[in-house]
């Protein structure tokens, strides 16, 4: 079958996991001063939902010959759709959130040029990097956590185009958890991880959260929740029962929204972020139907 059906679509894009893409689009405009109550933030949303989506879609047509052995039931080692096709939606995808975003940068009157579609040009790189070089790469988390990065950068280039300490802080934030979340996904094929160390990078954001606290009372439920949200996911990696540790990856992506909520919080934001929690829930609830690994 060479065509391409929306269920298909739906588990190559691994959907579940787009609401971590919009508290990513959220945290990027507040940490820059940006106002999220904006003409351009759909716009924003949509085009690094692309994004995703078409890395996503590349991921599996880039590994398409490892997961006939270890993940036959994907759609393309599964017969459902060719790679190449994938391929070519992949593209097209990258290729039209590069455009939307060149459009936002430029039409608006308080646009900030042709930064927004620079930074989509870099994630698109990051993107291909990842996929094709991520099987035995040690720097692969790195540049997985990259990719995050450049939402937040390319989300926040739309309202100002010179990068803010606060934003320049939650990026850091958002590449070390990235780290350690990618080093888990790395290994949960394996039913185990046999490195614990890269998981301290998860501690950063922890860390930097009590900084928060200490400053901004209002910035403490978001943290106490993620702290108990990732101590949920690293308790699955310590059992090491069947299945605990793809468990523990789904769980540690539906914590980056946490995290999100953590630095909207910090701008003052509240009810955007009680509502990067609640697509946390929503990123859970999606996750029982369609794969978030």
């Amino acid at each position: 079958m060479n065509g391409m059906t929306f269920n298909t679509a739906l588990k190559l894009g691994r959907v579940s996991n787009l609401p971590t893409v919009w508290t990513n689009c959220l945290a990027g405009i507040a940490l820059t001063g940006g106002v999220i109550v904006d003409i351009r933030t759909p716009f924003i949303i949509f085009a690094l939902s692309l994004f995703y989506i078409g890395g996503m879609f590349l991921n599996d047509a880039c590994d398409a010959e490892i997961d006939a052995i270890e993940r036959p039931e994907r759609p393309i080692p599964a017969g459902l759709v060719t790679a190449k096709t994938v391929f070519n939606w992949a593209a097209g995808m990258m290729g039209a959130s590069v455009l939307l975003l060149f459009l936002i940068g430029i039409l608006p009157e308080n646009g900030t040029g042709i930064w927004p579609a620079i930074c989509g040009v870099v994630l698109a790189g990051l993107i291909v990097l990842y996929n094709r070089h991520h099987k035995n790469n040690p720097l692969s988390p790195l540049i997985m956590g990259l990719c995050r990065v450049l939402v937040y950068l390319t989300a926040g280039v739309c309202f100002a185009a010179a990068l803010g300490v606060p934003l320049l802080i939650g990026a850091l934030l958002l590449v070390s958890y990235l780290i350690g979340l990618t080093y888990v996904a790395k290994q949960e094929n394996f039913g185990n991880v046999e490195n614990l160390w890269p998981l301290a990078f998860i501690a950063a954001p922890v860390l930097y959260g009590f900084y928060l606290v200490s400053h901004e009372t209002s910035v403490l439920p978001f943290w106490l929740i993620f702290i108990v949200w990732v101590g949920i996911a690293l308790n699955f990696i310590r059992r090491r029962g069947p299945g605990d540790i793809p468990r523990a990856v789904v769980s540690l992506i539906a914590g980056i929204s946490l995290l999100d909520a953590i630095m909207i919080a910090s701008t003052g934001n509240i009810m955007w972020a009680v509502l990067a929690v609640g697509l946390f829930a929503l990123t859970l609830f999606l996750q029982k139907f369609i794969s978030g690994t």
